[in-house]
């Protein structure tokens, strides 16, 4: 309950409610509070001589900050660039800063084609120098904030001085650097002064505030009024606050940034919008993006790990000023990257996103650790060893046992199936999503999957590049470049699937799921049986209400070794399709064997079957550039009904492989291996058993 709930039907509630005023107010105007508060420092002094990873962090802080004192505070002359507009124009890949070559001028390398880049300010895309501002800007106040938890830790007055001057310094120069945003449109609202956008001012402003907070009681009142009326106000409320958003990562770092201000400054208007505005604020945060299974909404693993950093500031301040915000639904997001691993540990790159892992966040589960005492986060909060929270916290003892291993497990409210088989490192994990879109970081991959075998990435979905990069729009946000249905050569609508069956049958893990309307008139059944580590089968139903023309793409990592003897095939002048290289067309009108090789010891077998003739295409498309090629295969037919199983043999054994179709809405697969046949038997219209293995 928050204060604001209490009434004053009796005069020993109105002396609570007084009370709690009293106590918040005095938590508020108390400092350090964003970081650590008083008693904290205390604990960390007492800890730290024998605390031997505490002290080798302290130690390393304090020779990089005192390195940093002997030099002048040199603020960059403008404000950053996009950070997505630092790609290679030709291979769309990220580029790396190279040497120094001018003030505030790098020489930036492609990865890739080897090219040497230099940046042009006349246009966002080509500003790479402008780019390489934003890690300029954010080690300042990172500097400023470390010299400050230095202060507190040895009492030095020199600490707090080196932090002071680089506040002051930005709140001398923070209302000159121009309003622009992601394409140097400047006055417009969603841009910033330091950042190019709110999301970047935020990420900023979050370590600047906990720096002040730091030295806040060393201020003279002019100064802190300097800072207040310079830098905090007017780049919390005047910058970022005007830009509304609404359940978003973006919008948890802006509550943060703001939150952290207005504890700070002690100005309840910014502490209520970033904690109770009811669109927008942390509490509404917490409630509506956090769905059942733990996961962030926008079904991206980096923006799950980044949302869970974007909250977890704020969460710190509301736990160190006592505020009444329950924070027990951001607990699950901690546990849903463990339960929803692969083997390996690692989460696929679906949506707008990378390959994650939670060993990437081990600091952060550190500090997660001291909000939930959970023990299922030992594991990885032993792992931040040597972070920020290992200074702040101390060890954490020792796991008592290891994550759990992964299983096949049905993430209802996420809508991804896992289907698991094998034991360690090496198990077969294949992950199909069916659920929400996602929003804006969203693909149009309903029913697509990833798998995961022999430790590698076999089966791949493509993941996600910079923004800013070609490939964007032209790869990575097509549907071809998924595992997953095309109609008519145009990307799927975007859409929420359902589950229609999942379990387990004659030792055959299951999943038989329905895309929703990914195109008008259409359905799209898939259904995947792991029988066992090494082998694979999904089945695909397509039906509709017209003659479409229906492709079904499968990526896998590797090297083509054998594949049927075909004609070359001009890919249609489409996004995605004229990414692809190598195309050949040929008939599928029977069983087609394939194989891409992985390595010489991994060649796994894939056997494609139609129930009825169809086209095989088979190419290349594209990796993590233009230049690093992954085999794919398309079956393609124009008509109103497919029907394709495909059966991928690890090990690289023969497979035999039947399809036959019963009635409108069921199939039957029949997949035969040395002397073991399992018969697999499909049927949307039967709500009993959708699905059976014989």
């Amino acid at each position: 309950m928050t204060i604001a709930r209490l009434t004053s039907r009796s005069p020993l509630l109105s002396a609570i409610a007084a009370l709690l005023v009293g106590l918040q107010a005095l938590a508020a105007d108390t400092h350090p509070c964003l970081l650590v508060t008083p008693a904290q420092v205390v604990a960390i002094k007492q800890r730290l001589p024998n605390d031997t990873e505490a002290k080798a962090t302290f130690d390393a802080m304090k020779k990089r900050i005192d390195a940093a004192l002997a030099q002048p505070i040199e603020l960059p002359p403008r404000g950053d660039n996009w950070h997505h507009w630092y790609v290679c124009p030709e291979h769309g890949n990220r580029l790396r800063t190279g040497r120094k070559i001018g003030p505030w001028q790098w020489e930036h390398l492609c990865p890739v084609g080897g090219e040497t880049l230099k940046g042009d300010p006349a246009k966002p895309q080509t500003d790479f120098d402008g780019c390489c501002l934003a890690a300029v800007h954010n080690g300042l106040v990172a500097e400023a904030r470390d010299s400050g938890l230095l202060f507190q830790i040895t009492g030095d007055a020199k600490y707090a001085k080196h932090a002071a001057d680089i506040l002051l310094a930005y709140a001398g120069k923070y209302e000159s650097y121009p309003l622009h945003d992601i394409r140097n449109q400047l006055n417009k609202i969603g841009g910033g002064r330091v950042g190019c956008q709110t999301l970047d001012e935020s990420v900023w402003l979050i370590p600047t505030a906990q720096a002040a907070d730091l030295i806040w009681t060393t201020l003279a009142e002019a100064d802190r009024k300097t800072l207040a009326d310079h830098l905090f106000l007017p780049a919390a409320r005047d910058v970022i606050l005007p830009h509304k958003m609404g359940i978003h990562n973006i919008q948890c770092w802006k509550n943060s940034g703001v939150g952290l201000a207005g504890i700070l400054l002690g100005d309840n208007a910014l502490i209520d919008a970033a904690i109770d505005d009811p669109a927008r604020g942390i509490r509404s945060q917490l409630a509506k993006g956090i769905i059942d299974d733990g996961a962030w909404e926008e079904g991206a693993w980096g923006y799950h790990f980044y949302t869970m950093s974007a909250i977890y500031p704020l969460a710190l301040a509301i736990r160190n000023t006592n505020r009444d915000v329950n924070i027990d639904r951001y607990h699950k997001m901690f546990l849903a990257p463990i339960l929803m691993a692969d083997p390996r540990g690692t989460l696929p790159p679906f949506s707008d996103s990378t390959e994650a892992s939670p060993n990437g966040s081990a600091n952060l589960y550190r500090g997660a650790y001291e909000f939930f005492k959970d023990p299922a986060m030992l594991p990885l909060a032993a792992r931040g060893s040597g972070g920020l929270n290992s200074l702040l916290y101390g060890p954490v003892p020792a796991p008592a046992v290891a994550n759990p291993a992964p299983k096949s497990t049905n993430f209802t409210s996420a809508g991804q199936a896992i289907l698991c088989r094998g034991t360690g490192p090496d198990a077969t994990w294949i992950a199909l999503r069916y659920g929400p879109h996602g929003g804006g970081h969203g693909h149009p991959d309903k029913l697509g999957f990833h798998l995961v075998a022999r430790g590698q990435n076999l089966v791949i979905d493509p993941g996600i590049t910079s923004y800013g990069s070609k490939l964007h729009y032209g790869w990575y946000r097509t549907s071809i470049a998924h595992n997953t249905l095309i109609v008519d050569e145009k990307d799927q609508k975007p859409a929420t699937g359902k589950c229609l069956a999942f379990g387990t049958a004659g030792g055959v893990d299951y999943a038989m799921l329905e895309a929703g309307p990914i195109a008008d008139g259409v359905r799209a059944i898939r259904s995947a049986a792991l029988i066992d580590e090494n082998l694979l089968v999904i089945v695909d139903q397509i039906t509709s209400d017209k003659p479409r023309m229906l492709d079904l793409a499968w990526h896998e990592r590797g090297t083509w070794l054998t594949r049927p003897a075909g004609t070359p095939w001009a890919a249609p002048k489409k996004p995605g399709y004229d990414q692809f290289a190598d195309a050949t067309v040929s008939p599928l009108a029977g069983v087609v064997p394939m194989t891409i090789s992985v390595n010489k010891s991994f060649i796994p077998r894939l056997t494609i079957l139609a129930d009825r003739p169809a086209e095989l295409i088979t190419a290349t498309g594209v990796g993590g550039s233009t230049k690093d090629r992954v085999p794919v295969s398309i079956v393609r037919k124009q008509d109103k009904e497919l029907a394709v199983v495909w059966c991928l043999a690890l090990d690289g054994a023969e497979v035999k492989v039947d399809l036959a179709k019963h009635g409108a809405t069921g199939c039957e697969a029949t997949i035969t291996r040395g002397p073991r046949t399992w018969k697999l038997a499909t049927d949307s219209a039967n709500e009993k058993m959708p699905f059976v293995v014989r």
